[in-house]
């Protein structure tokens, strides 16, 4: 299947105002046309992060489905005794399997169980108390067949344990390893102990369907190089690397990670979930965390992270979630705490859908960022949301903060949803552009001089949508919707409301940390009209809408607040 590409599509467009965020001393100024700067915009919306596009651009994985078999066909073998059975040889420390069928294994064997069935064989072992300890290698190894599938028995308890260390040529290294496509399925339970590397290991497909699956792994946790499927099953997975891994570089429509459902919690030395192309998440319950390095991230992927479903815990050393191409979240639910970014794309970061809520240095970067809808709230060490991946070169002349720097081309663009973000350095800011044509944003910040409330070396944009600012740093926008900036102190968690000369409250919201200054842009604010403006319902000043602040930029809040 042909592999899709990212095609980013540009429109010209030009934006004529200047941003005027600069330290906690600057004087904001109005609007100007005088300084016009023509930016480059790539696609609000690229339909490739949808999940089901991703999905659709790699190839099917293989799986062998419970009602491909079935268990009154079990050949029952009691791993106990010396016994064989027919297609099945046993010597005492090895059990082979040479034929297709399915086998019921139950008892113990100190040795392992070797799968050596023909290439076109479909072989499903049922585990039903079965446990396998091999000290010199895999605990279960398919060396040969088309297709195998372990189903735990309902009611039973498994387990299987290999050598402490493996040569570095060896290829069989896993407790559970296999060159074949491997399923997992039942209702019983399977403990994996991956001593000297891997816990469960296909070179081709691996897919988990069912079953209460413990791991404990010296290196990866699961390891499916051509693909990773998770349908259901409730997995416990520790690691030493990587909890979930799919690494096939050979063929751009394999090497992805696709959950669909099941309960996962993984703590990895490494990533959480790492792919070489895609990770998909579709549903299910995921908790990871991920320490061990400074480079430990709870997702990472090479072409593109698609989150579409399921609910989503991180706990990471580096970034939450990591796309070295592009990332889509439309529809999952996302709690992050990370030392780096919440979440990070190399090119297009969209939000299409879901909630995102993020503890971390950065909220979300990208070289350009595109919410049209859903929920995220973020709390941030630096910049809340973060426009870039350009390269900056000095200013000639074109607008920027403190004109020190110019248009490198990233977006940011929020058509919609519901955005709040708490940033100690920029709340939004971009290396290249802020447009907001819809939304509700509400923004916190800066604690700290230097930086803005939403700062763009170009330009911000406000055409639509509801935009709310408590800080201590303001911008005076482009756009066709008029605001309202006045200097008001306040605190954290306290509300903020805007009101025409007749009493209707025009905006409202409240607070996300200490203030100094606000500014709030919203539809039913008119240019040139007088507003009121009160914090928690006690009158404090009044305002005309579309004048900038003038040397009232000073006082509280430019040392940074209380946050919510």
């Amino acid at each position: 299947m042909r592999r899709r590409r990212l095609i980013l599509p540009a429109s010209a467009f030009v934006l004529t105002a200047v941003v005027l965020a600069g330290c906690a001393t600057a004087t904001p100024a109005a609007t100007s046309s005088s300084d016009s700067s023509a930016v480059e915009a790539t696609a609000v919306v690229d339909s490739d992060l949808a999940a089901d596009a991703v999905i659709a651009s790699n190839e099917d994985a293989t799986v062998t489905r419970d009602d491909e078999w079935s268990e009154t066909d079990a050949v029952d073998l009691d791993l106990s005794s010396s016994s064989s059975v027919d297609g099945v040889d046993h010597d005492g420390s090895t059990v082979t399997i040479t034929a297709a069928g399915v086998y019921r294994l139950s008892g113990s064997l100190d040795g392992s169980v070797v799968v050596a069935a023909p290439d076109d064989a479909v072989v499903v072992l049922i585990l039903d108390g079965a446990t396998i300890t091999n000290t010199a290698g895999p605990a279960i190894t398919v060396a040969s067949a088309d297709d195998v599938a372990i189903s735990l028995a309902e009611g039973s308890e498994n387990s299987v344990s290999d050598a402490s260390s493996y040569a570095d040529e060896a290829d069989a290294n896993a407790a559970i390893y296999s060159d074949a496509d491997l399923t997992i399925t039942g209702t019983g339970s399977l403990s994996v102990s991956g001593n000297g590397n891997d816990g469960i290991t296909s070179t081709d497909d691996l897919v988990i369907l069912s079953g209460d699956i413990t791991i404990d792994a010296a290196d990866d946790g699961l390891r499916g190089k051509d693909a990773l499927l998770v349908e259901g099953g409730t997995l416990d997975v520790t690691a030493g690397g990587d909890a979930l891994k799919s690494d096939q570089d050979e063929d751009a429509t394999r090497g992805y990670i696709w959950i669909s459902g099941g309960d996962l919690t993984a703590t990895s030395g490494d990533d959480g979930l790492a792919a070489t192309t895609d990770v998909i998440v579709t549903g299910g319950t995921i908790s990871l965390t991920a320490s061990g390095s400074d480079s430990a991230k709870g997702i990472t992927a090479g072409a593109v992270v698609a989150l579409d479903g399921g609910e989503i815990t991180i706990d990471a050393d580096d970034d939450g979630v990591h796309s070295d191409g592009s990332a889509g979240i439309g529809g999952a639910t996302i709690s992050v705490v990370a030392s780096d970014d919440g979440v990070h794309a190399e090119q297009t970061l969209e939000m299409r859908d879901g909630t995102v809520t993020i503890e971390a240095s950065e909220g979300l970067e990208a070289t350009d960022i595109a919410i049209s809808g859903g929920t995220a709230d973020i709390d941030a060490s630096d910049d809340g949301i973060n426009g870039a991946g350009g390269t900056t070169t000095p200013d000639q002349g074109g607008g920027g903060m403190g004109g020190s720097e110019q248009d490198t081309g990233e977006t940011v663009v929020i058509s919609g949803g519901t955005v709040r973000v708490a940033g100690d350095g920029d709340g939004i800011d971009s290396n290249g552009s802020i447009t907001i044509s819809g939304g509700d944003v509400t923004v916190a910040g800066p604690t700290g001089g230097g930086e803005g409330a939403i700062d763009a070396n170009v330009a911000v944009t406000i055409d639509a949508g509801i935009v709310s600012v408590g800080g201590s740093v303001l911008v005076a926008p482009g756009g066709g919707q008029a605001w309202v900036a006045v200097a008001v102190s306040g605190s954290a968690g306290q509300t903020v409301s805007v009101a025409d000369a007749s009493g209707t409250i025009v905006a409202s919201f409240e607070a996300l940390s200490d203030f100094a200054s606000v500014f709030a842009s919203a539809s039913g604010i008119t240019a040139g009209a007088t507003y009121t403006v009160t914090v928690d319902g006690a009158s404090a000043t009044t305002a005309t809408a579309g004048e900038a602040l003038a040397n009232q930029m000073g006082g509280a809040g430019q040392g940074g607040g209380q946050r919510r």
